[in-house]
């Protein structure tokens, strides 16, 4: 998680890469009331200030930590998803009701059930934002929205690590639902990518290829690569809102499947210093201990996005991903630039090329 003075330097450059963008947005035909479960991390600030343009009135319940970062345009409501831990979701208690609740920081079943339960006779509609990581991949490799979901093998865990996240998400997944009904939305994001993505995993292949010279690109060059930029997925979310839309979305562009290599010549074709892509195959990254963000050896899933682009999704260019990324990069301190999480060094990346080119 960042730290709060990244999170302010993050959010500047979110809510800035959205100025422009706002300021053409067009009212929405009715008002609603839209409660949002989070809105300060790199989802919120796209969804929350979109709404705000379209003339929505925005209630917003978080831990309330980064008090203040909308100004007026934003009701607060303070607690914690957690029932146990401080006052709960004792701000939410009550019959006031919204249209619709966007549910963006159920990580944990026990969350989630609470807050669908507590909420379900409130809301005319409750979009839960899952991922693709719900998936069981152990059996197949291409996955529409009726494909199994992995399951918990313990119902009692609740610590989100790299081996739970995926199986604690689908029992949230299935808890919204369940409780829902008809009622419950909910979109599955591939990667999500753009300005102000802290994860840095997609920043880091946009800002190497546009450094330029002998580039260790990723393994597994013919599977799949799917993502969707933050600025298509958080607007949508407002519009399935607005449309009372239900269903299940996966949310994973672009329109036409492209391949690892694919991504790497698209976000070459963006860039202008001479690069020279070395292929390396996945043992020898191993070898040498290197991981790839965002291209691991088991991510050659294929998300079917028939149903996200059939209710309005557009995925945007490449090249117009890949621009406002490294421009927010680019924008950030120094010091944040020097500390990209999980990157590969420098040093690691030219002993691969190395080996590769002695081959």
């Amino acid at each position: 998680m960042p730290t709060r003075r990244e999170f302010i330097v993050i959010t500047a450059a979110a809510l800035a890469a959205q100025a422009s963008g706002m300021a053409a947005v067009k009212p929405a035909p009715k008002p609603l009331e839209i409660l949002f479960l989070g809105g300060t991390g790199f989802l919120g600030p796209h969804q929350i200030n979109y709404a705000v343009a379209r003339g929505h009135r925005v209630s917003m319940f978080n831990r309330g930590s980064n008090a203040g970062m909308y100004g007026d345009a934003v009701e607060e409501l303070t607690g914690n998803r957690d029932s146990k831990i401080d006052d709960g979701l004792a701000a939410l208690e009550g019959d006031r009701t919204w249209d619709v609740v966007v549910d963006n920081s159920g990580y944990v079943p026990r969350h989630v059930h609470d807050s669908a339960t507590l909420l379900k006779g409130r809301c005319r509609r409750y979009i839960y934002v899952s991922t693709v990581a719900v998936y069981d991949f152990e059996n197949a490799s291409v996955f529409p929205e009726s494909a199994k979901l992995a399951e918990l093998s313990d119902p009692s865990i609740e610590d989100v690590t790299g081996e739970t996240y995926g199986p604690l998400k689908a029992e949230c997944d299935r808890i919204a639902r369940d409780i829902l009904g008809a009622r419950c939305t909910v979109v599955r994001p591939t990667y999500v990518v753009g300005p102000g993505d802290h994860t840095d995993r997609f920043t880091y292949w946009v800002d190497r290829i546009s450094r330029g010279g002998d580039v260790l690109a990723p393994g597994g060059p013919d599977l799949v690569s799917q993502w969707v930029d933050a600025r298509d997925l958080c607007p949508w979310i407002v519009t399935l809102a607005e449309n009372d839309t239900p269903g299940v979305f996966n949310a994973a562009g672009p329109v036409s499947t492209t391949t690892r290599t694919g991504l790497m010549w698209g976000l070459l074709a963006s860039a202008t210093s001479q690069t020279r892509f070395y292929w390396p195959e996945f043992s020898l990254l191993e070898e040498m201990d290197i991981d790839l963000p965002m291209m691991g050896r088991d991510n050659s899933a294929l998300f079917v996005n028939a149903a996200s682009i059939g209710a309005g999704l557009e995925y945007r260019s490449l090249a117009d991903t890949a621009a406002g990324t490294l421009q927010w990069w680019q924008s950030q301190t120094a010091e944040r630039r020097a500390n990209a999480r999980r990157w590969p060094s420098p040093e690691k990346e030219q002993a691969a090329i190395k080996k590769l080119k002695a081959v």
